[in-house]
């Protein structure tokens, strides 16, 4: 199943929700769940395809004890197998280990979970299998997703929910004959109620801000549903709001009535859109709302994280990075 969405709509929330209750299944003589690979665009450990299958083969063993001596004979066997390419691993550390079993029809099935395949990306970085892994994201995630096929291709007792952003290459890939009777597509904006979800959210925020404030009469009606149908249903605005507004250095109230008042005759609907005109629009708006006396300091601390982002988020990444940064700028 290939489950598409937008950037923040909830994809990985519903891969670990499933993945939380695969663990906890009740009444099974085997754990449901088989592996994980969750995809992050900023990792260098989880950008990119190095350490794919052997992840997967690694949580097989724990799923599906035994796999494990299967496994572990393979790695045996050839040492080297770890720094093969990802097509040699699959076979020997994952197809292989299951066709030693005396019947695959009697065993049950698995699921597999593939999370934010789109951040499945060039790192522009050496992995440590090898350099050719370094490849464009559109050849690399459609490389994941031939792996899954050739997964499939055997038969073997396993079943993949992939998750990620509707990339046109990925849709295209999965339309294809070969892909096509395999496949459930589903797509999470259009089966979503995503306006009551978002609602849920700021509400359920706003409430816990009026609390820290001590502001009894604060947010209102009219100014919960300005805000939900500022988000258009979409959490992840939702989300980038509340953060700004949440500033123990300021006023809540005035912060989002700031960003609530932006003009939206130039932000349409960017459920669809690849610009994210109206996000962009919020990050410009919270730039602007920088006190005019700090003003100065705000831009002196971003013009360091741009000149020395490359270097620190390559050895570090972005995370630590920014960790850093903050006590070297004060």
């Amino acid at each position: 199943m290939w489950v598409h969405a937008p950037a923040g709509y909830g994809k990985t929330a519903i891969a670990g929700t499933v993945s939380k209750m695969l663990k906890e299944t009740m009444g099974l003589n085997f754990i449901p769940l088989g592996a994980t690979f969750f995809f992050w665009r900023t990792s260098p450990e989880r950008n990119n395809l190095a350490r794919f299958i052997v992840t997967i083969a690694c949580q097989l063993t724990i799923s599906i004890p035994e796999l494990k001596s299967h496994i572990a004979n393979a790695v045996g066997r050839d040492p080297l197998i770890l720094k093969k390419s990802l097509e040699v691993q699959l076979v020997e550390l994952i197809i292989e280990p299951f066709k030693a079993f005396s019947n695959l029809k009697d065993i049950p099935n698995w699921l597999v979970i593939i999370d934010g395949l789109d951040e499945c990306i060039n790192s522009e970085q050496e992995s440590w299998v090898a350099k050719k892994y370094a490849e464009d994201q559109e050849m690399v995630q459609v490389r994941v997703l031939d792996l899954t096929h050739t997964l499939q291709s055997y038969r073997l007792p396993l079943s993949f929910l992939i998750l990620s952003r509707p990339e046109a290459w990925i849709k295209k890939h999965i339309e294809a004959r070969s892909f096509t009777d395999l496949v459930e597509v589903v797509d999470l904006y259009a089966v979503g109620d995503h306006m009551d979800d978002v609602e849920k959210y700021v509400r359920a925020e706003l409430s816990r801000i009026a609390v820290d404030i001590g502001e009894k009469e604060w947010p209102g009606k009219d100014i919960v549903q300005r805000f939900v149908g500022r988000t258009n249903g979409h959490i992840l605005y939702a989300s980038t709001v509340i953060r700004h507004i949440d500033d123990p250095y300021g006023d809540p109230r005035k912060h989002l009535e700031a960003i609530l008042e932006i003009s939206t005759d130039s932000t349409p609907d960017f459920a669809h859109s690849t610009s994210f005109s109206s996000l962009h629009e919020l990050y410009r708006q919270i730039m602007r709302s920088c006190p005019e006396s700090i003003r100065l300091l705000m831009v002196e601390v971003l013009e360091e994280i741009i000149v020395m982002s490359d270097y620190f988020c390559q050895s570090f990444g972005l995370h630590r990075a920014l960790a850093i940064l903050d006590p070297l700028s004060g």
